[in-house]
């Protein structure tokens, strides 16, 4: 009852902030819906106990009790990264087949690092002595494109095809290596026992993703093959549904990627099982089906990414360096993309206007905080949110809001 509950208010906030944003502000739904989010954030932080202190407190017991990073994790995510996956053409992301595997693989490992070591001795410059460890960490987090963040945005902006499916492409299969590193550096910050090896290393990274990109592959072709031998929508929207709920709890069993599970099991649907087995009907309905699910997620998300705020305990101790970590992490994604140009030998070779583009376009979202609040209490988990959201915040509202006019700057 009380999640039912928890929903309900969601939802209720969603449906209003989406009505207001279409109604006046006509920005990109799920900017609009955040931004709104921020603002009610600012005004019951500051006024809110005065004003409406029933209200306030509330909704301060709702965000502070909602588990965002098992509920994003654990359900959310992987109806978000199939919905998004789905309609994804397979022959344009075999094109940009290296440049995706490089972007979302090296790219995230460099930028980690790049991240972690600046940042190390930076922050001392602020009085904040962090060990490294702890940097590295922050650096794994906010490293990763959010594919949640880039699907939703990039539909309203006009990006050229090849560079759209190499940003695309990129955030749906970059959160395997994050998680793994995220998961890694955590654990050695935690303990000093953890192997290191480049052999445990390398087992962990190949049994998360490979182990995740296989299971979804096999349950997208047994899905497939189930709804070319029939022909009724409502059957083969629930096959699809089925597969993103019942594939998440064999990944979780195996302890393996589910966001990489559903990637690929939306892969094959998409583009084997829809174009094989499903007549026209069919197809409209399951695309307008996932399309629905993925505005409703969407809404609910950026709502609560913009509640986040509430969570933070003191904005004014870190906000400094945290308006330097949104530098710090633009130039760590520049290099990230320049250094690999230089010398993985891309056809055709990448220019600089789409570099500027694969760098603005690298937006950050509700997978860095669901990272961040999964850490537990400790002396650096304020610093370290608080500069996420610093992060998240410009590159949804920011970058976001001006991908499409850089597009229409740059020479590609």
């Amino acid at each position: 009852m009380e999640l039912y509950y928890s929903f309900s208010v969601l939802i209720v906030l969603a449906s209003l902030f989406a009505y207001i944003n279409h109604r006046f502000l006509k920005l990109p739904s799920t900017i609009g819906i955040m931004l709104m989010a921020i603002i009610a954030s600012i005004i019951i932080r500051f006024a809110g106990n005065r004003i409406f202190p029933h209200v306030t407190e509330d909704l301060m017991e709702l965000i502070s009790g909602f588990d965002f990073t098992a509920v994003l994790m654990g359900a959310m995510l992987n109806f978000l990264l199939f919905a998004g996956a789905i309609h994804v053409n397979f022959n344009d992301l075999k094109q940009q087949r290296l440049p995706v595997l490089t972007f979302s693989t090296l790219s995230v490992i460099i930028s980690t690092f790049i991240i972690g070591y600046i940042l190390y001795y930076l922050l001392p410059l602020f009085s904040f002595e962090v060990p490294f460890i702890y940097c590295l960490l922050f650096g794994s987090l906010i490293s990763p494109t959010d594919p949640i963040a880039v699907l939703g945005i990039l539909k309203t902006a006009n990006v050229p095809k090849s560079l759209e499916t190499k940003i695309a492409g990129e955030s749906l299969f970059n959160d395997g290596v994050a998680v793994v590193l995220f998961a890694v550096i955590l654990q050695l910050a935690s303990s000093a026992d953890m192997d290191l090896s480049f052999q445990s290393i390398s087992w962990l990274l190949a049994k998360e993703a490979l182990g995740g990109l296989l299971l979804g592959i096999v349950l997208g072709y047994i899905a497939s093959r189930a709804i070319k031998s029939i022909d009724e929508y409502t059957v083969e929207v629930l096959i699809t549904i089925s597969v993103v709920m019942g594939g998440y709890l064999v990944a979780h069993a195996m302890h393996i990627s589910g966001p990489l599970t559903m990637v690929a099991a939306g892969l094959i649907i998409g583009n084997y099982g829809k174009t094989k087995g499903m007549s026209d009907r069919t197809k409209d309905y399951v695309s307008k089906f996932w399309e629905l699910i993925d505005e409703i997620l969407n809404a609910i998300l950026f709502l609560f990414m913009g509640f986040e705020l509430l969570l933070i305990q003191d904005l004014q101790q870190y906000w400094i360096i945290s308006v330097i970590a949104i530098a710090l992490v633009l130039l760590a994604r520049f290099l990230s993309i320049w250094i690999p140009a230089l010398i993985v030998p891309f056809k055709p070779k990448l220019s600089r206007g789409a570099i500027n583009m694969l760098v603005w376009g690298g937006l950050r979202g509700g997978i860095s905080i669901a990272l961040v609040l999964s850490l537990g209490p400790g002396p650096y988990k304020e610093l370290l949110l608080e500069m996420t959201y610093f992060v998240v915040v410009f590159s949804i509202l920011v970058q976001g809001l001006t991908i499409g006019k850089v597009a229409r700057k740059v020479t590609i």
